[in-house]
């Protein structure tokens, strides 16, 4: 696809500053809720590669905000805040340094969020191009995607549930069967004039499906139990452990959710399973993981063709450029990534806004981590 314009000017098909300023307003307001309703002393969390420090992350996001906005991606035009580039680039601030930061306080830290905010509302009370629209639209979703991170960062605490979910959690109420999906070619990706994307879904390309089989729904509880029970996994010198959101009290399994111990309901999709235990889960079976590909394709599909898992999925498909790519103004959204070692996941969790509830989104996590609101289904060998 070529153009006179940079890519990032070829996303919008319209653009609605009423709307935009809904929606800034709304992922501000909850983040700012969030912090505010944490517990003394829960703003220290352990150094660990899944946490970030709460405030921290907070002054990121506004950063990255301002960055953008105002400052138009360059460190030569001046903050709200003095050295933020050096306090809040995710980029440039290694992770482990984070909880080492001499941190403004929560108070200046909401008063430099304020700042930003309105002044992006205020800029949204007059017409905008869509260069203007690209760069408020970005730090819009890079909130939506930290007000996840701050949820599933709380599960992984026991803090208690920092917002209400965006939708009900699933629950497997069809019997474990796979559908056929013939041979098919199908579009992988975006394409321009239709709304904000991420630079690693471009561009739009048609790629051949070979005929395959995948499960209607996705792996449930009862099934991953059986399968860590199972004599097979347990007589295995180095056998999957039990998720460590599971116990088992006086006979009765549990799972934890948040700061909540609740019986294991067995209907309910596994949850918090890395990719290298599912991947084991469907040897044991027989099965595999599906492609990107496959799982696009079944995505595409009517839902009443499909149960949702409302958990994203993990795929067999590491996350690569498609070809043609080419990184948009924010260089570490994606390029850094494609280095083999993390896989895509597709779908959303009950944690993920509905606006950013699209087919073509690429989510991608290193294969070991099982933080987020994660899961997987199967496809027949």
């Amino acid at each position: 696809m070529k153009s006179k314009l940079p890519d990032h000017q070829l996303y919008e098909n319209h653009i609605n500053p009423i709307e935009l300023a809904d929606w800034l307003t709304h992922t501000n307001n909850l983040t700012r809720s969030i912090l505010q309703n944490l517990e003394p002393g829960q703003e220290f969390v352990p150094k660990d590669d899944v946490l970030n420090p709460p405030y921290w992350e907070f002054a990121h996001l506004t950063w990255f905000h301002e960055f953008w906005v105002h400052r138009h991606g360059q460190v030569t035009m001046p903050s709200f805040i003095v050295n933020s580039d050096y306090l809040f680039n995710s980029s440039d601030v290694a992770h482990t340094d984070r909880w080492s930061l001499e941190m403004p306080s929560l108070t200046a830290l909401l008063d430099y969020n304020a700042k930003v905010v309105d002044k992006t509302l205020d800029l949204l009370k007059d017409t905008m191009d869509a260069e203007t629209a690209y760069f408020i639209k970005l730090p819009i979703f890079h909130q939506d995607m930290h007000n996840e991170a701050f949820a599933y960062m709380w599960q992984t605490l026991g803090y208690k549930e920092p917002f209400k979910a965006f939708s009900r959690a699933a629950s497997n109420q069809q019997a474990s069967k796979h559908i056929n999906f013939p041979d098919s070619s199908i579009k992988l990706g975006s394409e321009s004039q239709n709304g904000f994307i991420f630079d690693n879904e471009k561009w739009a390309h048609v790629i051949d499906v070979p005929a395959f089989d995948i499960s209607v729904r996705a792996v449930s509880n009862a099934e991953y139990l059986e399968f860590i029970e199972s004599e097979a996994n347990r007589s295995d010198p180095f056998p999957v452990a039990i998720p460590k959101h599971w116990k088992k009290q006086d006979g009765i399994w549990y799972q934890r959710f948040f700061n909540q111990w609740v019986a294991l309901n067995d209907l309910e999709p596994v949850r918090h399973i890395n990719l290298i235990d599912a991947k084991r889960y469907c040897e044991w079976r027989g099965l595999r993981l599906p492609t990107e590909q496959e799982l696009s394709v079944l995505m595409s599909h009517p839902q009443n063709e499909w149960c949702a898992s409302d958990l994203w999925e993990w795929t067999s498909s590491p996350f690569l450029p498609f070809p043609g790519f080419s990184p948009d103004p924010y260089l570490d959204y994606s390029k850094p990534w494609f280095d083999g070692n993390y896989q895509v996941l597709k779908g959303w969790s009950v944690y993920t806004p509905k606006r950013m509830r699209r087919p073509a989104f690429r989510n991608f996590y290193a294969p070991q981590r099982n933080d987020h609101f994660c899961g997987f289904r199967t496809c027949l060998l």
